[in-house]
Parts: structure tokens; C-alpha cells; sequence
């Protein structure tokens, strides 16, 4: 194993939750991949090795299988042994051939006619804050607005009946703070994996309800393709949707809020979006490479392999870092500057090949409709605040409050 130029850091410290960019940049530049006493793991920062983990056979995306073999199993209370079954079927912790059959299941239910449905809801949802808000106020961006917003769009996109939204989207929450890792108490953690097991009890009624009674929703649609019962059984399919119910949400709400906040920080940028809406397909690619809601992966070395001269031994955890990937200047130039109008722009924020995130055209289209609808209804949208208050979370890049006057 080789060692960095410099003292290594733990990701969750204060300064780095907060801008982990310089500190990974200078792990790109001394070892693309490196290994870390501190998080006995391999951080793999280059975009060259970062893709590489992607489609490396060697590499396994199953992180909870390894993790329960390590694990004695009267460690593990019963609801916690539920939670971690429910997790290991998700398509985000399974390889090929698997993945690609449970991948299958949702062909078609992500498409761009079904996600463009989606759009008068964003604009509603918009409208109801600009009406409730009046020019001047300050509110907090992320509870107010970011957060709801994709979690509404989600829940009503499933299927979720209006009067279970607010549960749903508890839920979803609770789970994504459980899959994320964000730093929990016990009694969080506990209250995290409770919540999966009751939006997995939520989900599997529903979707014998639509099994019974179709409507025009993502659940439908996917039991229309007539696989689940078939290919993929019942409980696989209601796992996949307990992930699909927080990653729907969770993914865009951060894209939208640390979005708003870098548009917010950089001025010029902001007025090329304010004058060019047309501009924000592009203009979402450069926030998701930029500063973007994923900061890793983690990934399991199944089998030793060798990835950018460093030799990977079977049994090692590999942290794919996208954020540090995702300014790699070998692949990207000017990679600190934040453009909205760079093309080409093949970031890793929804990940490549196979694991490529189902549900990036729904999180680009309401993302995109979310931040050009926002700044059109107050046009004098500033930061109310001179700092961010930043969830301690290792995968993922979220903003706990941000505070801005309309």
C-alpha cells in the first residue's frame, strides 16, 4: 500500500463536511487511488480509476453482503436483520447478472413521456411558495421548499395517496439518513431502520392495491411490464421501491438546495440562468459535476486487482469519490470554476454504465423546472446567511438549513 503526501484526514471533520474539494484535490494529485488508515478504505479520487470501478468485475457494488459476513448474527436484532434483507435488493448494492435482472422490472416506468408529466406539479409547487412567502422574507430553503418539493413529486409519481404523503416522505427521510450515513444516534439509527420496514409494509399493500386496480403511476407501470411474479418476486420488487421512495427524493432535494446556494454564491453565473432559462438542462449537468448531492460510492474488492498502480486485495472497501472525480483537470478544464455553460460534461454525479441512476431524467427535470421556476417568482433571491450549515454525511453532500431572502 502506498501513502499520501500529506496527514490523513477523516472526511466527516468539520472543515470537510463543509468544502472537501482542496483536501481532494491534493489526494488526486499525489495518488488517484489511496488507501486511508483513517477509513480503512481506498479513496479513489481520479475519474480515470473512479470510472474504471464502474465496470471492473473485480470491484462489487455489494456492500451489505460483506458487511453481514463480518457480522456475528446474534449482534443483530430481528427488525435490524429485516433491514439489512430489505437493503442487500436494492439495484445500487447488486452486480450483473443480478442487477440487470431486477433493472429490467422498471423498463419503460422511467421514461421521458411519464417523467414530463411531472412538470405542472413543479410549477404548482413553486407558486404555493411564492404565494406563502412574500418578497423580502427570509425562509429557509431546504424545509420550505427543496426538500418537499422532489418528495411530493415523488410520492404522488408512485402512487402515494395525497393524505399518505406526509408519512411517505417521513419515511423516506428516515431511510435516506439510514442508507447515506449520516451520523445518527442510536435511537436515530433505530428510529431509521423502523422507518424501512414500515414503508416497506406500506409499499408491498400498495402495490397489491395496484395490482388489483391499476392507475397512472410508476408502480403500474412496472407491474404492467408483467415481470414481477415472473423474474423478479414480489418482495425483490417492493425493496427496489423503498429505495426508489427516499433516492427519488433525497438526490434532487440536495441537487436543488446546494444548487440554489452555489448560483446564489456566484453572481455572474446566476444572471446567465435568470436571462437564459433554455439554459437549465446544461446548467444542471455543471451543478451535479460542480458541487453535486453524491460525494462517493462505496464499493467491495471481490477479487485482488490492480487500478491506477495501486494493488487492491479482495475483502478491501473501495470508496469511489465522484467529488473529487468530478474536478479531475486531466478530464475536466478550469474544473473549479463553476460553468453553466460547459459541454461536454460526462460528470459522474448519477454514476456510469450499468449503475447509472434510474431516476436521473426525473431528478434533471425537476431539478431544472425547480431553479429556473424559484429564481422567475423572486427575482430578488439572495443568500440571508454569510455560511451553510452542512449535514455530517460521508456519501452524500446536503445542506441542513439554508436561509434566503425572496
Amino acid at each position: 500500500m502506498t501513502t499520501a503526501t500529506r496527514t490523513d484526514r477523516y472526511l466527516l471533520d468539520d472543515d470537510l463536511v463543509a468544502d472537501p474539494y482542496p483536501y481532494l484535490a491534493e489526494l488526486r494529485a499525489a495518488e488517484p487511488v489511496h488507501w486511508s488508515p483513517v477509513h480503512r478504505a481506498w479513496l479513489v479520487t481520479g475519474y480515470d480509476a473512479a470510472t474504471a470501478c464502474y465496470t471492473e468485475p473485480a470491484i462489487s457494488a455489494d456492500r451489505i453482503g460483506p458487511m453481514l459476513a463480518q457480522t456475528p448474527p446474534d449482534l443483530l436484532s430481528p427488525e435490524a436483520a429485516r433491514a439489512f434483507s430489505i437493503m442487500a435488493g436494492w439495484m445500487v448494492f447488486v452486480d450483473p447478472p443480478e442487477h440487470r435482472r431486477l433493472r429490467a422490472v422498471f423498463r419503460g416506468a422511467f421514461g421521458a413521456r411519464q417523467v414530463r408529466r411531472n412538470r405542472p406539479m413543479v410549477q404548482e409547487a413553486v407558486t404555493r411558495l411564492a404565494v406563502r412567502a412574500g418578497a423580502g422574507d427570509v425562509i429557509d430553503l431546504v424545509t420550505e421548499f427543496a426538500r418537499p418539493l422532489p418528495a411530493t413529486v415523488a410520492a404522488a409519481w408512485m402512487g402515494v395517496p395525497v393524505e399518505d404523503t406526509a408519512m411517505f416522505q417521513r419515511w423516506a427521510i428516515q431511510v435516506g439518513d439510514l442508507a447515506l450515513g449520516a451520523v445518527q444516534s442510536p435511537e436515530e439509527h433505530e428510529r431509521s431502520q423502523r422507518a424501512l420496514l414500515d414503508l416497506f409494509d406500506y409499499l408491498r399493500a400498495l402495490v397489491r392495491a395496484r395490482r388489483a386496480a391499476p392507475r397512472e403511476d410508476l408502480i403500474s407501470a412496472a407491474l404492467a411490464n408483467g415481470l414481477v411474479g415472473e423474474s423478479v418476486s414480489e418482495d425483490e420488487f417492493v425493496a427496489m421501491l423503498t429505495h426508489v421512495a427516499f433516492a427519488g427524493g433525497e438526490t434532487t432535494s440536495n441537487l436543488i438546495a446546494v444548487g440554489t446556494w452555489n448560483l446564489l454564491r456566484h453572481p455572474d453565473q446566476l444572471a446567465l440562468l435568470r436571462a437564459d432559462p433554455e439554459l437549465a438542462p446544461v446548467a444542471v449537468e455543471e451543478l451535479l459535476r460542480f458541487d453535486g448531492p453524491s460525494k462517493m460510492s462505496i464499493r467491495h474488492v471481490r477479487d485482488d486487482v490492480e487500478l491506477a498502480g495501486a494493488r487492491l486485495r479482495a475483502g478491501q472497501r473501495l470508496y469511489v469519490v465522484t467529488a473529487g472525480a468530478n474536478r479531475d483537470p486531466s478530464r475536466f478544464d478550469r474544473p473549479d470554476e463553476l460553468d453553466l455553460r460547459r459541454q461536454p460534461n460526462p460528470h459522474l454525479g448519477f454514476g456510469q454504465g450499468g449503475h447509472f441512476c434510474l431516476g436521473a431524467p426525473l431528478a434533471r427535470l425537476v431539478a431544472g423546472a425547480a431553479l429556473t421556476d424559484l429564481l422567475a417568482a423572486a427575482p430578488a433571491l439572495a443568500l440571508a446567511t454569510t455560511g451553510a450549515r452542512w449535514q455530517p454525511s460521508l456519501l452524500n453532500r446536503s445542506l441542513q438549513a439554508l436561509p434566503v431572502r425572496l
